[in-house]
């Protein structure tokens, strides 16, 4: 039998699907790119099979695949894909003056909320019930919302500390809904009624996409002859399964960006950087600090919803490869639409009509693509263009730098990295040898994580107890979520002190990572 000794991944981008190749010892050897299909699979099957046939590689010899995606971003960003939400609130009397979702965009909110209810119940900080948990309720309001709805989000007041009713709310719905997806905010947020609701909805509406990517992977892999377990990457650059992120498809928003600089550390050797990932559609700026991806402490803000849910510290800029030109001359403007995986038919180097970032760093001699004799009568346009790029990049570049990071370096990835140049900025630019397929493999030399997070009211030896056990439980989930046990170890602890909770309850959360088990470790 074929030892399986290689490891493919994939990141599955709204422009192209990657797909890397990587031996037992984290070398790269063999990439490719397929255009990003509007059924996912094709362009993953496409892919991989490239990346088989490249290598010469048995199907066989494959022992893990882990996967990145910008899917759920763009799901969001353009209101598409996006389930029916019943949205749950557990909390009268107190929080009826307060809108359900109210900081949602109404475009959004109108394109995912198919049904709301704020039902009696919830918990004060001592655990006093705010009202009480009426059971037929929320059973006659689940029977009516399964007609209409794809999805439950249920959040309840103060739920993190005492989760029971938001338990009692999901046995209630599964006997009359059946297998819908229900998300329940203390699995997913952390305290904070409003940040914790719009967690649970984002959770509950991208519910659909988390299922169709890890059923499209896994529909790939089939066909390709791979047959091993699926990774995703998720906000912090580290892996859960493909079950886990089915569940909580929110933990994937941050996928992409995090992975890049995931790949960027691990291709350019360095811990400490600027990572700046050019793509088709966009580029994502964020910041390596001891060999991880940064985490933002201002809380996420996705496709305009504020959730308290890990997320990379990253500024994203609609300036891509497939980024189209506007305009003439001075008025010039770049971006954000772009043509995607259109671009070699619709680029003017390809034969197309619609100038693109990638006619002007064609242009401007920092690409060799297509025909550049069609670019002749645009001249004006693409030297405003190149001249718009640089300055969108520099001012996206320059809030990190300036904002006192110590690096002097940055590490430049993506396939249309051709867009920034060195001259154009005071940093040591890096463009490391597979740079242009960084994403993929930052999904491929990504560890595997798991999360313990509780609140504890101990205090003295019984506190020091409890955290170690939170620590003990963290690793033995992610040993359990295929880590090597010689190398996981914990990764982060936060202690949150609740100032309003009179028994001074602590929330403790504790992450542990370690690589991938080889085979022959499992």
């Amino acid at each position: 039998m074929s030892r399986a000794d290689f490891r493919l991944g994939i990141d599955v981008g709204g422009t192209n699907t990657d797909a890397v190749l990587l031996d037992d010892d984290l070398s790269v050897r063999t990439k490719c790119k397929s255009p990003t299909t509007a059924d996912v699979v094709s362009g993953i099957i496409s892919a991989i099979s490239l990346a088989l046939d490249t290598a010469g590689l048995d199907p066989a010899r494959v022992g893990h695949v882990m996967v990145s995606t910008t899917l759920a971003t763009n799901a969001l960003l353009q209101r598409r894909n996006l389930l029916r939400v019943a949205q749950l609130r557990i909390g009268a009397p107190a929080t009826t003056a307060l809108r359900l979702l109210c900081d949602w965009p109404e475009d959004l909110r109108a394109s995912t909320v198919g049904a709301a209810l704020i039902a009696p119940g919830g918990f004060e900080t001592d655990g006093t019930e705010i009202g009480v948990f009426d059971d037929d309720l929320i059973r006659r309001f689940a029977e009516d919302a399964a007609a209409t709805c794809d999805a439950f989000a249920v959040t309840g007041v103060f739920s993190p500390h005492f989760p029971d009713q938001e338990l009692r709310a999901r046995e209630i719905i599964r006997e009359v809904a059946g297998e819908i997806p229900i998300s329940l905010s203390h699995e997913i947020g952390s305290l904070g009624l409003v940040d914790r609701e719009s967690a649970a909805a984002l959770n509950a509406a991208l519910a659909g996409v988390a299922a169709e990517l890890v059923r499209s992977v896994e529909a790939a892999l089939r066909a390709s002859g791979v047959a091993c377990d699926t990774y995703v990457v998720q906000n912090d650059g580290t892996l859960m399964s493909g079950d886990v992120a089915t569940r909580y498809p929110v933990l994937s928003i941050g996928s992409g960006p995090a992975s890049s600089i995931v790949g960027a550390q691990h291709l350019a050797g360095i811990d400490e950087a600027i990572v700046v990932d050019v793509g088709g559609t966009s580029t994502d700026i964020g910041v390596l600090v001891g060999g991880r991806p940064r985490s933002s402490v201002a809380g996420a803000s996705v496709g305009g919803v504020r959730a308290n849910f890990r997320m990379p510290d990253v500024i994203s800029i609609g300036l891509g490869g497939g980024s189209v030109i506007h305009g003439r001359g001075a008025g010039t403007r770049v971006g954000p639409h772009s043509v995607g995986a259109a671009l070699k038919d619709r680029a003017v180097v390809f034969g197309g009509d619609t100038l693109t970032m990638t006619d002007a760093a064609v242009w401007a001699r920092r690409m060799r693509l297509g025909h550049a004799a069609g670019l002749a009568s645009h001249q004006r346009e693409l030297r405003w263009a190149m001249a718009e790029a640089t300055r969108l990049l520099r001012t996206a570049v320059g809030r990190f730098h300036i904002a006192g990071e110590q690096t002097s370096v940055a590490v430049v990835v993506g396939g249309a990295s051709e867009l920034f140049d060195e001259k154009d900025f005071d940093l040591e630019l890096l463009r490391p040898e597979h740079f242009e397929s960084a994403n993929a493999v930052g999904a491929a030399v990504a560890r595997v994580s798991r999360e313990v997070d509780l609140v504890t009211h101990a205090s003295g030896p019984e506190r020091e107890r409890a955290v170690a056990d939170a620590h003990r439980a963290a690793i033995d989930y992610a040993l359990a979520a295929g880590a090597d046990p010689r190398e996981t170890s914990v990764i982060a602890v936060e202690e949150t002190p609740l100032a309003y909770a009179a028994d001074g309850a602590v929330r403790l959360r504790v992450r542990a990572a370690g690589p991938i088990a080889r085979a022959s470790s499992r």
